[in-house]
């Protein structure tokens, strides 16, 4: 299992927009094959930058929802949204303290 962080910065105006359309995706995209968890996160300093972190069970399956229909209809409504080119990590998870 790995961790895919994704970072995104929305101008203004399209918060709301994309937490709509995030909020109609967020099961579908939770519920993609090899995906066990899915977070949003929004930055305290800055409400524009928002961070995706997920959990997969495999580099293909995390390839597979990229290669899906769900996907692309994701990512072809939040890009249009961006006033910045968007990051993306693929971490594996070193240890974890509780």
């Amino acid at each position: 299992m790995f961790i895919r962080i994704v970072k995104m910065s929305f101008h203004q105006e399209n918060i709301s927009k994309f937490l709509e359309n995030f909020d109609l995706m967020k099961e579908k995209i939770r519920n993609s094959e090899g995906n066990r968890y899915l977070e949003l996160y929004q930055d305290k300093n800055n409400p524009c930058i928002f961070f995706t972190y997920s959990f997969w069970e495999t580099e293909q399956d995390l390839e597979n929802y990229r290669q899906s229909a769900l996907f692309d209809e994701v990512w072809t409504f939040t890009k249009k949204l961006f006033n910045d080119k968007p990051e993306a990590w693929s971490v594996d998870k070193i240890a974890t303290l509780k």
